[in-house]
């Protein structure tokens, strides 16, 4: 079985940090925005102890074994600008899903997704030993859609009506999929993006 437990995880751009309480008043800064909220299955965040009690939601998901929830920590600015996390933890299948990430606004389009992702996809299959790692995405949110996309995953469908929202609207989601044998040619293409970011001159948004 996969042993999942709080870690950091560093590159260049990014530090994932193992979420706290504590960490909601900083991130609260960027996650000041309705944008953000609209696909996501918490509600409305629209006030500091909203995200306060997302937080504490998610760090008692954490304490039963099916997520473990980071804080995204921009490493030039030294902020928190987001969150990330692995969810429907299955450690007797090494199955895990990748999910919840935001990101605030002026680090969006930036390295930080791309890096994000690839910090926890190494992690997942190179440390923890998964076979899959799923994403999914409203079917309504294809910004969404196209960045699961552009990383190398592989879309497997459409689950229909599989989840009621807070404000009563029943979502389906398009779910996507990365398994172990295709971590290799994955992980090249990341890891080639990353240096287009890296590269001289290099515009901020790509």
């Amino acid at each position: 079985m996969m042993e999942v437990r709080p870690v950091t995880l560093t590159g260049r751009h990014v530090s994932l940090e193992p979420l706290r309480q504590e960490h909601a008043a900083a991130l609260w800064q960027f996650a000041n925005d309705p944008d953000i909220w609209r696909y996501l299955p918490y509600g409305a965040i629209d006030s500091q102890e909203r995200l306060e009690q997302l937080v504490a939601e998610l760090l008692r998901r954490q304490a039963r074994g099916t997520d473990l929830c980071f804080t995204v920590l921009h490493l030039e600015s030294q902020q928190p600008i987001g969150m990330t996390r692995y969810l429907q933890i299955d450690r007797a299948h090494r199955n895990l899903e990748i999910g919840g990430t935001w990101y605030g606004r002026p680090f969006r389009r930036t390295a930080v997704n791309t890096e994000c992702k690839y910090l926890l996809l190494r992690h997942a299959f190179e440390e923890l030993g998964c076979v899959r790692v799923q994403f999914k995405a409203d079917t309504r949110n294809v910004q969404s859609q196209r960045a699961i996309e552009r990383l190398g995953a592989v879309r497997e469908g459409v689950v229909r009506k599989h989840m009621i929202l807070p404000d009563g609207f029943v979502r389906s989601s398009v779910l996507f999929s990365i398994l172990d044998e295709e971590w290799p040619v994955v992980k090249q293409h990341l890891e080639s993006l990353l240096a287009r970011y890296d590269a001289p001159n290099a515009p901020a948004h790509l």
